[in-house]
């Protein structure tokens, strides 16, 4: 199974299942869960409300995984899964290792051959970069899954470099497939003066007049 990372916008990348960094609800909120619903359309909520409630307001508890259609995303599934809130769990480490696992296990059963990840928990639930790329690439490297690619997408810098520096001190293979930006184009030089050598200025569609007069 091939691991690849790239900086950019996760509801646009192409994949068989998007992972959603849910809250327990199930009906959007800030961040990636934000981003990935408005993308979605209405559907997704609407889906995810047909989703029953284990208790009162929770449809997801942390660590547990649930799949939906992906409506106007450019995938086939959503997979929605609640990480840890660092500060605030007994156990953050097993719980993240759960969200990552769950997802993976709900992506295989659905027959998905690619896996798309955001950092889970490392917003606003405060999860530490480096213990966070941990174990996300130990849940990814240490059991057997059946599929082709699972990429991680990082909407900033920061974790997109701290998950290739902590693959590198693994000894991971992660390929950053991050598209290189489109040169901008040339602008072409202005004519100039004869006389001065001074740029000549427009004048509606003509350059009539010297920049320095």
């Amino acid at each position: 199974m091939k691991l690849t990372i790239q900086r950019g916008d996760i509801t646009t990348v192409s994949t068989d299942a998007i992972v959603n960094a849910a809250n327990m609800f199930m009906l959007g909120g800030g961040g990636v869960d934000g981003a990935i619903h408005r993308a979605a359309g209405p559907e997704l909520v609407e889906a995810c409300r047909l989703v029953p409630e284990v208790l009162p307001d929770v449809r997801c508890p942390v660590g547990e995984a649930h799949i939906t259609g992906a409506y106007k995303l450019p995938a086939k599934y959503v997979i929605h899964t609640v990480g840890p809130q660092y500060s605030r769990s007994s156990n953050p480490t097993r719980m993240l290792m759960k969200a990552y696992y769950n997802s993976m296990k709900l992506a295989q059963a659905h027959g998905c051959r690619t896996v798309t990840f955001p950092a889970i928990s490392c917003g606003v639930y405060g999860y530490p970069l480096m213990e966070a790329a941990k174990i996300a690439l130990c849940v990814l490297t240490e059991n057997d899954w059946d599929m082709d690619e699972v990429r991680f997408v990082m909407f900033d810098e920061v974790p997109h470099a701290v998950w290739l520096q902590v693959a590198q001190d693994m000894d991971i293979e992660l390929e950053d497939v991050t598209p290189m930006p489109e040169p901008e184009p040339e602008q072409e030089d202005s004519p100039r003066c004869d006389k001065c050598g001074l740029e000549l200025l427009a004048e509606g569609d003509r350059y009539s007049w010297c920049a320095g007069d």
